[in-house]
């Protein structure tokens, strides 16, 4: 069964389905406008026990586990593209270099909360899951050919079975161009600029950056304006929400000043780390850690050109850097497995990267 969801991303407040696309062999497409029930359990009993076919199944998952939609088995078209190696893992790109078929992406950003949803648009979006069965056929084709099958199945079943994300800490310091503050006083007018914004996005069901951009967020905690006047002359207070909730963004500006101003109420420049530092900081504070990253990060590199894999997908970035910073005590085989393991690399990725880490760990400065 294959299935794809669209969302309003841009338009409406939070990334929730406003169509889910569904093809089952024998029962045709059906496109279901999400918005008109209070949940789509009953889809999903009708699909117990049925691999779903997804492109990019991590995009999609949370948006229909909101409708009570979760696969039992899962193919990722993407992830199983990428494993195999292929240069453009985008659906229309695998489309055309595997089936042969042109697929046309105008509507990929569209306002699919609107309604009526145009004709071409649902034609758009059936044809999204419309052939899917067949890329997924193309694929194990590929996976078979170069002994990959039983990666991609492992990699589907981490997909389908990791804990969906929660809720971030301190969402507001993903505000864009935030990096640009440099005083503590600056990221209090950002939180609760950023804050007065989502509360008001989501009362109105709309995208927090159709109120006001980051931009503006940004560039109001760095000169701080006092009267509407001076606001609406800040970079980015332009349109009707900036002019309209002008008196809503000027307090919510007094409230990260008043807050800067008591005990506890500035917020720390950055948050507090659960792991290594960046790398461009090891050569200083563990030189020998930095040669071990580099010895490692260059071998690993080398094995996933020789079987033609994304580095990424081999072994995350954050799984090298973790070990490498922190190796386990004593470093042979068998322990460097059980902390890439620990970390949640699966087994055909320890299989490969464990005898690798653990020379570059024992020996980080190999002779040329």
């Amino acid at each position: 069964m294959a299935i794809d969801a669209e969302r309003a991303s841009g338009f409406r407040y939070g990334q929730r389905a406003f169509l889910v696309q569904i093809k089952r062999e024998g029962a045709g497409i059906w496109l279901i406008d999400p918005e008109e029930f209070e949940d789509l359990t009953v889809i999903q009993e009708a699909l117990s026990g049925v691999e779903w076919i997804l492109h990019a199944a991590t995009q999609d998952l949370p948006c229909l586990s909101e409708l009570g939609l979760w696969p039992d088995r899962l193919f990722d078209t993407e992830l199983a593209g990428r494993i195999a190696g292929l240069p453009r893992v985008g659906l229309a790109a695998m489309l055309e270099s595997l089936l042969g078929v042109t697929l046309a992406k105008e509507h990929s950003a569209a306002d699919w909360s609107k309604r009526p949803l145009p004709q071409d648009w649902l034609t758009y979006a059936a044809l999204d899951v419309e052939l899917l069965v067949e890329l997924r056929e193309a694929i194990i084709g590929l996976l078979e050919e170069q002994g990959k099958m039983d990666w991609a199945e492992e990699e589907f079943e981490a997909v389908r079975t990791a804990p969906l994300p929660g809720p971030r800490q301190d969402p507001w310091r993903r505000t864009s161009g935030m990096h640009k503050l440099r005083r503590p006083q600056q990221l209090a007018v950002v939180r609760e600029l950023w804050n007065a914004r989502e509360k008001l996005a989501q009362s109105r069901d709309t995208a927090p950056g159709r109120l006001i951009p980051d931009s503006a967020i940004v560039a109001a905690a760095a000169a701080q304006p006092q009267t509407v006047p001076d606001l609406l002359k800040t970079q980015g207070f332009h349109g009707r929400a900036a002019g309209r909730e002008a008196p809503r963004w000027l307090r919510a500006i007094k409230d990260g000043q008043q807050a800067a101003r008591e005990p506890g109420g500035l917020p720390a420049l950055h948050l507090p780390q659960d792991g290594p530092p960046p790398p461009r900081a090891w050569k200083d504070r563990d030189p020998l850690a930095d040669r071990r990253l580099k010895t490692a990060k260059a071998w690993i590199g080398r094995r996933a050109d020789e079987l033609t894999i994304p580095t990424e997908n081999l072994l995350t970035p954050d799984t090298l850097r973790r070990v490498c910073w922190r190796p386990p005590s004593p470093i042979d085989p068998d322990t460097v497995a059980a902390a890439l393991t620990a970390l949640g690399a699966r087994p055909w990725q320890v299989r490969i990267t464990a005898p690798i880490i653990t020379v570059a760990l024992l020996d980080p400065d190999p002779a040329e």
